[in-house]
């Protein structure tokens, strides 16, 4: 074995990995210590070594005796999450039954810290370098409140990345108030900002349907009663994006169809304006169809 041979050996574990499993490889001791010593591998603590590529956070994690968790695990898992910019600390959940802590942990950081630590008890099997994915969604639910759980479940369902097994235990673990989200929560949501749309006018009971097939317009995100139809554009309706969305909506028009469209400014930021205007356009009967147009 060669010290390129361990470099391979860790890549094809997952990027991150235990010293006894590299040595299961073949891999000797000393080719490990060598590539970490030339730079080619990362050592975040003891027993634990890691690709150059491995990214900052994970390593930054597992200095701790730790793993990625909450929503720093949810961008690892390419869930859709609200942007908190660019100084979130990296959440890192500590197994107490291995791992107990010298020091306090609270899952507020204090200002300037580099973690957010978390020590709740895990809902599914963790990897070595993160929680797993019913853990990190219960773990947002508790730090970042309702709205950002439900954003980051609709994501993870799209995904596949939760089946219906995985989704009733998910809903088992968390607390009786909150379970009724797993049952609200659909597996088509094109993006976080439709998930937010369609939880916050739940209260209103409007009878909201998503994912809408006009023909002759293309799959909206989502028609209210016959012919209003609300649109959710994220980052991505911009430059040409943005001038096919408006033939569409000319399209939609030219049928019969009212489109109200915002864009992630307005729902993250401005809600209260997309709210008065869609409770708007329903009082005015704007969803109904005189002609009797319906999708």
């Amino acid at each position: 074995m060669t010290v390129e041979s361990a470099v391979a050996a860790v890549e094809l574990i997952g990027g991150v990995a235990r010293t006894r499993d590299i040595v299961a490889q073949g891999v000797r001791k000393s080719d490990l210590g060598r590539a970490h010593a030339e730079g080619l591998l990362l050592r975040p603590r003891v027993g634990v070594y890691a690709t150059p590529s491995t990214p900052t956070a994970t390593v930054e994690a597992l200095s701790h005796r730790g793993r990625i968790a909450c929503v720093t695990a949810g961008r690892a898992y390419g869930l859709w999450l609200l942007d908190d910019g660019d100084q979130e600390p990296v959440h890192t959940w500590i197994d107490e039954k291995h791992h107990p802590m010298r020091i306090a942990i609270h899952p507020e950081p204090e200002e300037g810290a580099c973690c957010a630590f978390h020590r709740d008890i895990a809902v599914d099997e963790p990897t070595l370098a993160s929680v797993g994915i019913l853990h990190c969604l219960r773990q947002i639910l508790a730090c970042r409140g309702e709205e950002a759980f439900f954003a980051a479940l609709e994501s993870a369902l799209r995904q596949s990345l939760v089946d219906d097994q995985a989704r009733e235990r998910l809903k088992l673990s968390l607390p009786a108030g909150f379970r009724w989200l797993v049952d609200f929560a659909r597996t088509d949501a094109g993006s976080g900002l439709e998930s937010l749309v369609r939880l916050r006018l739940r209260r209103y009971g409007l009878a909201l349907t998503p994912q809408v097939a006009v023909p002759g317009v293309g799959v909206v995100d989502f028609v209210i009663g016959d012919c209003l139809i609300v649109e959710a554009d994220g980052d991505t309706h911009d430059g040409p994006s943005r001038h096919r969305d408006r033939v569409r909506d000319a399209a939609a028009m030219a049928l019969g169809f009212i489109t109200l469209r915002f864009d992630y400014a307005l729902i993250v930021h401005d809600w209260e304006i997309v709210e008065a205007a869609i409770l708007a356009a329903f009082s005015r009967n704007l969803h109904r169809s005189p002609a009797g147009l319906t999708w």
